[in-house]
């Protein structure tokens, strides 16, 4: 087997260290959470029970559709992937 000369070992270690703290520095520097968690009230309480995002989220149409009680913004992405954006606590 090939010995590998104690400098590369010592500019790959370095290289390694440099990498991990530009990680570490990028992950440090992540925006806050922003992610807005579904609310505890009565209309959607009854989501926190049912097991698994995709059943739950076939309930949000009954209020959020554009003909409903609380239709979703223009500004709002389409699509019915609500737990996707919106978690549970």
């Amino acid at each position: 087997m090939k010995k590998i000369p104690p400098r590369k070992v010592l500019l790959l270690n370095l290289g390694f260290i440099a990498l991990c703290a530009a990680i570490l520095i990028f992950l440090l520097r992540a925006p806050e959470e922003t992610t807005p968690f579904l609310p505890h009230n009565d209309h959607h309480q009854e989501l926190f029970a049912i097991e698994g995002k995709k059943a739950a989220e076939k309930e949000c149409a009954r209020c959020h559709a554009p003909e409903e009680i609380a239709p979703l913004p223009d500004s709002h992405p389409q699509g019915h992937r609500c737990l996707f954006c919106h978690k549970r606590q």
